[in-house]
């Protein structure tokens, strides 16, 4: 029984492994909130999926705390009894807040529990749930100080994000051979802060890239739209991989999901992590992790300007060689194997 939710996130690196647990001879199932984006996700591959009540865990004041108490308990119990029937050999939890009341049922049904961490230090949901887990997966060498019991597998990605076609990447972007293409991703919902200070500088971008900009939702610029050797769009989604394709650098926020891809596709990135009047700090961290690897050039939010944007991208294209020798001598290796070695193991 596979587990997470809340955003994509959560979810990716689930649908990463189902493949391999198919071939494994694995049945695999989803437990989900009801209104998630796990839900479509999901239901899209075929796989079982049970929604179940959930509240969601804030770290800040909200009425809605007073009320979510409940629906989590209500989840534990939605979880237990369905456990309880369907009986799986294994839960695996990938985090999000749904994942909660599922590792308590699976706990309280005595149905071995393994979590796996994305980012550096652990989030809310996968705080509560350890004590509770019979193994932990961390994406990063650095969380074992955290978590000393808990085994480094790197995180898995999608293997659709390895199928890009660099063909179908340049119609869809409307570019040719002419230049090199830089990729600008702010994360599904974008950035408003990454848009301006790109937007200020696409004189001098143009000469040099052509630009494939994902803005998010609601921040395309309709002055930019006949712009040259640039291309808007709101969100990239089955078309990502064939922008990837063709991209020859990356500049993107550092999620954890994201940044694994990069280094899949050995995409010479600029990282620019939200900072931590927007986060808890997260995505510094998973920057810090693979700048100190050589996979990635960081630039923190506090000190993004068009000028220092344009430095760093210069910087990026002239020893775009140096990260892409760094990031194919990666000890990664094969993650998603070590992820379901670990799973065959607990359930033995």
């Amino acid at each position: 029984m596979l587990t997470g939710g809340g955003t994509a996130g959560h979810v990716t690196p689930n649908i990463a492994l189902i493949p391999r647990l198919h071939n494994l001879g694995w049945e695999v199932e989803y437990i989900g909130t009801r209104d998630g984006i796990e839900q479509r996700l999901i239901t899209e591959l075929k796989i079982p999926f049970y929604g179940i009540s959930s509240g969601k865990l804030r770290r800040y004041f909200d009425l809605q705390n007073f009320i979510d108490p409940f629906k989590i308990i209500k989840g534990v119990l939605d979880a237990y009894f369905l456990l309880g029937k369907i009986k799986p050999d294994l839960v695996f939890s990938k985090g999000g807040f749904v994942t909660v009341p599922v590792i308590l049922g699976a706990w309280l049904q005595r149905i071995p529990i393994i979590i796996h961490e994305s980012d550096i230090t652990p989030g809310l949901a996968n705080k509560i749930s350890i004590p509770f887990a019979t193994k932990i997966c961390v994406s990063f060498p650095e969380t074992i100080k955290y978590l000393p019991t808990a085994k480094f597998t790197g995180l898995p990605i999608r293997a659709e994000i390895l199928e890009g076609d660099a063909e179908r990447g340049r119609k869809f972007c409307g570019f040719n051979q002419d230049l090199p293409i830089l990729l600008v991703i702010g994360g599904s919902s974008g950035s408003a802060k990454i848009n301006l200070e790109i937007r200020k500088i696409l004189d001098q971008l143009t000469t040099k890239f052509q630009v494939i900009h994902g803005c998010g939702q609601g921040n395309t610029d309709p002055s930019f739209d006949n712009y040259p050797n640039y291309k808007q769009v709101e969100y990239l989604g089955v078309e990502l991989r064939d922008v990837l394709a063709i991209a020859n650098v990356v500049i993107s926020r550092a999620g954890a999901n994201a940044i694994f891809e990069f280094l899949a596709l050995k995409k010479p990135n600029l990282l620019i992590p939200l900072s931590k009047s927007a986060s808890r700090g997260d995505q510094i961290l998973n920057a810090q992790s693979f700048a100190q690897m050589g996979y990635s050039l960081v630039l923190p939010e506090e000190d993004l300007t068009s000028q220092s944007l344009w430095v760093a991208i210069n910087n990026l294209f002239e020893h775009r060689q140096n990260y892409i020798d760094a990031m194919s001598g990666s000890k990664f290796g094969d993650i998603i194997g070590k992820v379901t070695q670990l799973i065959e193991q607990v359930v033995g």
